[in-house]
């Protein structure tokens, strides 16, 4: 139900739009998000907001660099995402909550019922 992609090879310092496409229901009451996993490491926030709009929320070490948006009208979410760092490496996963998610819960991976497939992004120095 949720379609992930955009991923790619990279130079640091360059950029990537990544797009999630969302079919078969709606979110409009949901949490959307970007989660990512590098090799070996445990998959962490990335950016989120509300399908509804308002507040969009971010890890610490992609503010300024990263933002997310949505198309209502695409059913889409998307990460644009600039001044990329090879840190930054890592595949990267859209989800959904299954509505009313709180803002503290927001960040956590296990908060969230549905996953796209993930696209990788890789960073070179």
């Amino acid at each position: 139900q949720l379609q992930a992609s955009g991923g790619g090879l990279v130079q640091a310092g360059g950029s990537l739009r990544l797009s999630c496409v969302a079919s078969g229901r709606t979110f409009n009451r949901n949490a959307m998000s970007w989660f990512r996993q590098a090799p070996g490491k445990e998959r962490e926030f990335v950016a989120a907001m509300r399908w509804s709009g308002g507040s969009a929320f971010y890890r610490d070490s992609v503010k300024g660099r990263f933002t997310i948006s949505r198309d209502s009208a695409k059913n889409a979410v998307y990460l644009q995402m600039n001044s990329l760092k090879p840190e930054d490496t890592a595949v990267y996963y859209c989800a959904a909550d299954g509505g009313g998610l709180i803002q503290s819960s927001i960040p956590i991976a296990s908060r969230y019922e549905y996953w796209g497939q993930g696209t990788l992004v890789t960073v070179s120095s």
